[in-house]
């Protein structure tokens, strides 16, 4: 199993919540509207439909990675071998993982 080097790991369903900087279930990391968020997944189609429903909420310069990981992994691009998963990213004060 191999993941991308300092990504950040979200579940498409959590998406929207944890980079939109008005969410209280956001991450750190989302600061303003302004943040460059690069949306990925395997092959590039959920991603870039990702990328796009973020841009709708405000965060334009969402984008994604054309191809997915397998185009990212085929490019040679940095990568990293991994027992297990990096788990995803939940806002600072959620220990559930779901967001009301």
């Amino acid at each position: 199993m191999a993941e991308i080097p300092g990504a950040i790991i979200v579940e498409r369903n959590h998406l929207e919540w944890r980079l939109h900087p008005a969410s209280s279930a956001r991450i750190p990391e989302a600061v303003d509207l302004d943040v460059q968020w690069i949306v990925i997944c395997d092959e590039g189609y959920s991603s870039s439909l990702a990328a796009a429903t973020l841009q709708t909420i405000g965060l334009r310069r969402a984008t994604d990675v054309i191809g997915g990981f397998r185009a990212w992994r085929a490019a040679n691009l940095p990568v990293i071998a991994v027992a297990t998963p990096t788990p995803a990213r939940r806002a600072p004060d959620d220990d559930s993982g779901s967001v009301s």
